[in-house]
């Protein structure tokens, strides 16, 4: 049989059969963080198991920028030919919307939901050595620092109107503390700089943080789900202390508004089968993420009730963006 080489998902020569290349061109899947995030890693890895069953190549395009709403506009405004979608998260489609004064895109209108991939909880983590060097072992501690020497510690976030930027500030309100903070092009640069001494800690979604927490490389503090998370089972729960205290992550696939309904149940069944896989679960898993397959109709009803949630979350948090 003739095969030919295409470049996959992570970027390695992979050899298929030459009827894959005559069943369609490439997809092109849109994340609109930088290459090496929790993000942009389980894109990746669904996008490999995908491409199997749809006969046709995944590819990832990264477009980092705007708190992720440089990439999603690109998803926005593609051909409604199912051969371009991108990832949809809490973040461009929950809260940039209230972040933002203008934004390039409709949250709800301009995007057909696939399926949902993941639902984690966001994770307040310390520098280990910087924690070790100020005595912080706890979260009380980390307060109690922080309010007697302002400014004096940072945080990094995925960038500006980010879940992470937004469960920051949320966190200084509550708190009555003031630290500054530092966007970056996504959770892999923003973890980058915390683990390089650059910024202190971050409050980024577990599965970004979950190999460092394993590694002892950063401490965790406290996780912002209601109850406490079964990953992290001995780290409290903010809302322990702050009842209602609720910021968490999720994301998951989307196509331009106007894509045929065939081609959303198409990418839908084979984003789902993956999701479903067990190697894709075991390597989830490991990165502390659970998979959360679902139909379009129940991804695009959740992008709605978050998107009217965090109206009043943005507005109680007083983050602004522009």
């Amino acid at each position: 049989m003739d095969r030919r080489l295409f470049i996959g998902a992570t970027g390695a020569a992979l050899s298929l059969p030459s009827f894959v290349h005559a069943q369609g061109k490439p997809i092109r899947l849109i994340v609109p963080f930088a290459a090496g995030g929790a993000t942009d890693v389980t894109c990746r890895l669904i996008a490999e198991k995908a491409a199997i069953s749809l006969g046709q190549p995944v590819l990832i395009e990264n477009r980092p920028g705007g708190g992720g709403n440089i990439g999603v506009d690109v998803v926005a405004k593609a051909a409604p030919d199912g051969l371009t979608i991108g990832m949809a998260a809490v973040a461009m489609h929950a809260i940039n919307p209230w972040l933002f004064k203008k934004m390039p895109y409709d949250a709800i209108k301009d995007f057909a939901p696939i399926t949902q991939m993941v639902r984690i909880p966001n994770v307040l983590v310390m520098n280990a050595d910087t924690a070790k060097k100020l005595n912080i072992t706890n979260l009380k501690d980390f307060i109690a620092y922080a309010k007697v020497n302002p400014a004096k510690l940072s945080y990094a976030s995925g960038g500006n109107g980010s879940g992470g930027h937004l469960a920051g500030e949320m966190f200084k309100t509550k708190a009555g503390l003031f630290a500054v903070h530092i966007p970056y092009n996504g959770g892999g640069p923003s973890q980058l700089a915390m683990l390089s001494g650059t910024v202190d800690f971050t409050l980024d979604n577990l599965a970004t943080s979950g190999a460092n927490i394993r590694a002892g490389k950063v401490l965790p503090l406290a996780v912002t789900t209601l109850k406490r998370s079964a990953l992290l089972p001995d780290v409290p729960a903010m809302a322990e202390i702050w009842p209602g205290f609720e910021i968490d992550t999720w994301w998951g696939l989307v196509a331009p508004a106007a894509t045929p309904k065939d081609a959303v149940a198409r990418l839908n069944k084979a984003f789902v089968a993956a999701l479903e896989s067990p190697d894709i679960k075991t390597k989830f898993a490991s990165m502390m993420a659970e998979p959360v397959p679902s139909t379009p109709e129940q991804f695009a009803e959740l992008i709605k009730r978050e998107f009217n949630r965090y109206e009043g979350v943005v507005k109680a948090s007083g983050a602004k963006v522009d």
